[in-house]
């Protein structure tokens, strides 16, 4: 089977979205040298590598022409030329060596299980394994006073260099006693706080931690929230689906560990390489669409022939994610393919605006153009300019002139 990384490669060039000629090599000898002394500087830390990614892929029986061809379509979805490929695999060799400390909240879990519950995981979950996770309530043997004293360890350790990544929402409600963690019963609130503080950067995984997700949904007795609505005067970046796509977890570390920075992000903070894409243009029933050939009702002729799937109230038009691209479960399918229509998991409140069997236009939610039914292609470019999110924007464009600017300060 052809490997899902090459399916974005294609998209790329299908649609587009290549890498600007326009830039100079002067620009890109400036990246890529800014890029080999980041990794430089890696290599010579004091985090303790654990497991190498090159004898992982061994195990799994991959090859090292199977992790080349990996990264070169890595490269490809971050925009770069191809001659930044050997980058781009040493850096996921490299991975190792960012810590992360991974809080787990008001949440399923669902996002650790989609990683570890892999019959035959991709290289991006491989990765994910590999990388140096000092601290993950869930995984992790220690419990009580042990645990705490080993994530207090960790925070003072590699304090200003690890990742916080935290899956699940926080709650709000009764001073936040719904939820209280540890033997100190700290709440979520405040644990996410305090961890968060000495951080380089927080990554919110899932849609429960990016926005709140189904804890979230309307009573909301829980007051939950997302964990932008928490931390303060931090980088955060949000990975939301429910759950998120380990490529797009993986692209995000991979751009840290490249740059020491965080991607370019639209205005949900999302990374504009992984959600710079509408459901509805990338997806493989977008021709039954345009021929206005739809499903009416499950299990009907159009159901069988694989119709659009709009009227049984599919939100690709209003949904931004790389879904119909990467794909789910090894890169074999996502619902759409599977037969049923995006319930907009990716995008906030989704519990209450998306998550129903009827078109945008049947809800009391209108869209701004007057229902999608009259212009979805209308409603969804509405929302691609009210977002700002620009489909091929070079992922770390922005990295050279930010330095240029400090240097001239």
């Amino acid at each position: 089977m052809q490997d899902k990384r090459d399916a974005i490669a294609a998209m790329f060039s299908a649609k587009g979205a290549r890498v600007n000629t326009n830039r100079g090599d002067e620009y890109y000898d400036s990246l890529k040298q800014m890029m080999e002394n980041r990794l430089n500087e890696l290599e010579h830390t004091e985090v303790a590598a654990k497991s190498s990614i090159i004898h992982v892929l061994e195990t799994e029986g991959l090859t090292r022409r199977d992790f080349m061809k990996w990264a070169s379509a890595a490269c490809a979805a971050m925009m770069l030329p191809a001659s930044f490929t050997p980058l781009v695999a040493r850096a996921a060799e490299l991975m190792n060596r960012v810590p992360v400390i991974w809080l787990e909240l008001q949440d399923c879990a669902g996002n650790s299980e989609a990683i570890l519950r892999s019959d035959a995981p991709t290289i991006d979950e491989l990765i994910l394994e590999t990388i140096s996770l000092e601290f993950n309530e869930t995984l992790m043997a220690a419990a009580g006073h042990a645990a705490e004293a080993h994530l207090e360890e960790a925070m003072h350790t590699f304090k200003g260099k690890y990742i916080c990544v935290v899956e699940g929402a926080i709650p709000r409600a009764m001073d936040g006693l719904y939820g209280t963690i540890g033997a100190k019963g700290e709440t979520f609130e405040e644990h996410l706080i305090r961890v968060a503080s000495d951080s380089a950067a927080v990554v919110a995984v899932g849609t429960c931690a990016t926005f709140g997700g189904v804890p979230a949904a309307a009573p909301n007795p829980t007051g939950a929230v997302g964990v932008q609505d928490v931390v303060k005067g931090k980088a955060i970046i949000n990975i939301p689906a429910c759950p998120a796509n380990p490529a797009n977890i993986t692209g995000t570390i991979l751009h840290f560990v490249l740059t020491g920075t965080i991607p370019e992000l639209d205005h949900l903070n999302r990374p504009k390489f992984a959600f710079g894409y509408r459901i509805h243009d990338n997806c493989e029933r977008r021709a039954h669409f345009d021929a206005g050939e739809f499903v009416e009702q499950w299990g009907d002729e159009g159901a069988e022939n694989n119709f659009c799937l709009y009227k049984m109230g599919c939100k690709g038009p209003m949904t931004f994610n790389n879904c119909s691209i990467v794909r789910y479960n090894s890169g074999t399918n996502w619902p759409i393919g599977a037969g049923h229509g995006c319930i907009g998991c990716s995008e906030p409140q989704f519990w209450d605006k998306y998550a129903q069997e009827r078109p945008m236009a049947n809800t009391h939610f209108k869209a701004p153009t007057g229902g999608v039914e009259k212009s979805v292609d209308e409603f969804g470019l509405g929302l691609l300019t009210a977002a700002g999110i620009g489909i091929g924007i070079h992922a770390v464009g922005s990295i050279v002139a930010g330095k240029k600017g400090e240097n001239n300060e």
